[in-house]
């Protein structure tokens, strides 16, 4: 199965050891060199103390569920193989999308229209 700009998968979590899995978006285009074979994904959490996370609301959702109240975290990027990816979750909204890799792009350093 291939994953669109957008979708929430559930799938390992290559910080936390063999076990640990987690909630994703992904977050790069079909022009992505490998696409398919290999997703740039942000990851989600249900922790709140994170001033600069990115609150999903039900509105943000095109389609699926979360089974929690989750955000998004723009700093914490990863490349997944889709070998790792257990499932789809959901999809996203663009805007809600575009807005995290803003936020995400102003970490690294270059200017972009907010």
């Amino acid at each position: 199965m291939t994953f669109s700009r957008g979708t929430i998968v559930y799938g390992d979590d290559p910080f936390k050891g063999e076990d640990a899995s987690r909630p994703w978006v992904v977050i790069n285009t079909s022009e992505m060199p490998f696409y398919g074979d290999q997703y740039v994904v942000l990851t989600l959490t249900t922790k709140t103390w994170y001033d600069e996370r990115l609150q999903i609301t039900e509105a943000d959702l095109v389609d699926g569920a979360l089974p929690e109240q989750s955000s998004i975290l723009p700093w914490a990027v990863a490349s997944l193989d889709p070998d790792h990816i257990d499932r789809k979750l959901g999809q996203l909204d663009e805007s809600t999308v575009n807005e995290a890799v803003v936020e995400l792009v102003s970490y690294l350093g270059i200017n972009s229209p907010r």
